[in-house]
């Protein structure tokens, strides 16, 4: 919360306590003429920064902002739970090879044999990764990949998308991988680097889109379950 809602709440930021920036998002409407004598309705968007800090770094608020946490299943669960979830989604996953990529025309992901990866997590941020390509697909969100091979700077915006899904699936699933560094990683950082310096909405537009993929796998999660229970 901002600094002014724990006074509000009859608490105080610690002393020497640092925030973190987040970001609002949103748009507001407005009206303009359109040079015909006409009032029309035009959509703006607008970015809003505010520094935030944790309960953790307050002191005095009320009991209901220090609930129990709930325990974090083990290992093994939180990797079984990580195979039920992308098997719930429905995509066709192959193994075999040395690549994991995402392929449009025949719909499916390419995974690297399990045992190639150093561990169950890294196995699990990269198909994250790759399930965040899938959604892309016109039957699911419908991003436009037509320009992914030609275009560098799209291709980057994409790669964004799918590295923002991979650590918003990886934080829903309860896994924190510590992945190798990829001979790709150094090219990915310098195009999404040039993106983000042309574009300052790009990070916004990325997330927003990869929540819009998070959000879809973990609808085909009850739409899985839903069949389920009819069988």
């Amino acid at each position: 919360m901002k600094f002014k809602q724990a006074l509000e709440l009859g608490a105080s930021v610690r002393k020497g306590e640092t925030g973190s920036t987040v970001v609002f998002a949103s748009r507001f409407t407005k009206s303009e003429s359109d040079g015909h004598g006409n009032e029309v309705d035009r959509e703006i968007p607008f970015l809003k920064a505010y520094s935030v800090f944790n309960i953790e770094q307050i002191d005095g608020l009320p009991d209901r902002y220090y609930e129990q946490l709930v325990p974090l299943l083990d290992r093994v669960e939180r990797i079984d739970q990580a195979d039920r979830f992308f098997r719930n989604t429905g995509a066709v996953i192959r193994h075999g090879g040395s690549q994991a990529y995402y392929a449009p025309v025949s719909d499916h992901i390419q995974m690297p044999p399990f045992e190639t990866f150093r561990d169950a997590t890294g196995y699990v941020a990269t198909l994250s990764h790759e399930a965040t390509h899938w959604t892309a697909h016109p039957a699911r969100v419908g991003r436009v990949l037509s320009r992914y091979a030609k275009d560098k700077s799209e291709r980057a915006r994409e790669e964004l998308i799918a590295e923002l899904g991979s650590c918003f699936l990886c934080a829903d699933l309860g896994i924190a991988p510590e992945l190798e560094p990829r001979p790709d990683h150094a090219s990915y950082l310098q195009s999404w680097l040039h993106v983000l310096s042309d574009d300052k909405r790009a990070i916004f537009q990325a997330a927003a889109h990869a929540q819009r993929a998070v959000a879809l796998l973990h609808g085909l999660q009850t739409a899985a379950r839903d069949e389920w229970e009819a069988a």
